[in-house]
């Protein structure tokens, strides 16, 4: 076989539909996010960027950057390898006694990313409880997916945010059945909300366990930013909590939060856990400097709300069609793959703002986007340049407004 003919083939396709995936050559600069520089062809651009997932800004703030410096000073650079062979560098206890407490849970596990958290979690739940039936969310994250999917669990896949579905499934196994409820908390390409009391209601007449991700809702919603379950006062109901150190808390990481025994249970069964090399000392003294900050400080958090509403009017105003939900997500809607990376290329070549396509498969084809996450250090100009931009090129492509 030419396997080199048949990968360029099969990216051949990918270019030809729109899909191909460009990474833009980007250096964050640090004190001034969103801003950054774009390196292309020998050359370096100023540019804004659009579509950050360090939400609040957070991988800039001094106190982070304060404590991962420290935590080199003291330890250098590397962790030495994995937990078990190299041993639980003290920086990683004090970040899952934060962990644990942010979410109010006994006990916190720490993972290299959030992918390996879902991914590790799920599969050693899923696997390791005999006759497990885990009960998916349609919309649930490629690792969450995965996880289900290696753990060969008996899995169902119910409608989107759908409980009546999710009860109609639910009922049609013994109550002896141990059963798992996988589902996010802000679904991050459409920036909706699950249902999550009526979710739990729904577990809680079955006797399932609660698994929710709230990798894009930690740090940005509830009191102390311990995410929707927080702000709804619901964090007691969720059996697990999942969530990433590498969004709003801006710097990298993943964790699950739960029992004693449950958290126990995974570093103890879970390869994704035991055979990978730990965090950082570094990355997990900056992780913990940022969340104990976000617990006091309410300031990005009300500064980020108003900043997206504002956002959403300067939108409505230009006539630029936005999905509407009750979160901090903001996407464009193009519908169509060429057209939106040829939008995505046109910004920021043109107008020096970054925003990376969404096309399939990360959202189903026809529903295209440009994924926008306005933080609170995008100004009020920063935000008039990119809507006229934007303005601009709906014009050009002949791209339908919506109507006010």
């Amino acid at each position: 076989m030419d396997f080199d003919g048949f990968f360029k083939q099969r990216l051949d396709g990918l270019r030809e539909a729109g899909n191909y995936r460009v990474f833009a050559d980007l250096e964050r600069k640090a004190g001034t996010f969103p801003n950054a520089t774009r390196h292309i062809n020998g050359e370096v651009k100023d540019i804004t960027v659009w579509c950050s997932n360090d939400y609040l800004g957070m991988g800039q703030h001094p106190k982070v950057l304060d404590a991962m410096k420290e935590a080199i000073d003291k330890c250098g650079a590397g962790a030495g390898g994995t937990r078990n062979i190299s041993g639980t560098n003290h920086y990683h206890v004090l970040l899952e006694q934060e962990l644990a407490d942010l979410h109010n849970k006994e006990d916190a596990l720490l993972f290299t990313s959030g992918y390996v958290s879902n991914w590790t979690t799920l599969s050693t739940l899923g696997s390791k409880i005999p006759g497990c039936v885990i009960f998916s969310d349609a919309l649930n994250h490629a690792s969450m997916i995965e996880g289900i999917r290696h753990s060969k669990a008996e899995r169902r896949i119910w409608k989107h945010n759908d409980v009546e579905d999710l009860d109609r499934q639910l009922s049609e196994y013994p109550a002896d059945v141990p059963k798992i409820i996988a589902f996010e908390s802000v679904y991050s390409m459409d920036g909706d909300i699950a249902p999550i009391k009526e979710i739990c209601d729904v577990a809680d007449k079955h006797g399932a366990m609660t698994y929710i991700d709230e990798v894009h809702a930690v740090g940005i919603y509830g009191s102390r930013g311990g995410g929707i379950a927080e702000r709804e006062g619901l964090m007691d109901r969720i059996s697990l909590i999942e969530g990433t150190l590498g969004k709003a808390f801006g710097v990298v990481g993943g964790y699950i939060t739960g029992s004693k025994n449950l958290c126990d249970f995974v570093r103890s069964f879970g390869s994704g856990f035991i055979f990978t090399t730990a965090l950082p000392p570094a990355a997990a003294a900056g992780a913990c400097a940022s969340i104990k900050h976000l617990k006091s400080s309410q300031v990005e958090r009300e500064a980020h709300q108003e900043r997206v509403a504002t956002f959403r009017k300067k939108l409505d105003q230009a006539g630029i069609p936005h999905m509407m939900n009750s979160s901090h997500i903001v996407p464009v809607m193009v519908k169509n793959a060429a057209k939106c990376k040829f939008l995505s290329d046109l910004l920021l070549d043109n107008y020096g703002a970054y925003i990376q396509p969404i096309n399939y498969p990360t959202v189903p084809e026809g529903t295209e986007r440009l994924r926008i996450t306005p933080t609170p250090l995008h100004t009020d100009e920063d935000m008039d340049q990119l809507v006229e931009a934007l303005s601009n090129l709906w014009s050009q492509c002949a791209l339908s407004r919506a109507v006010a």
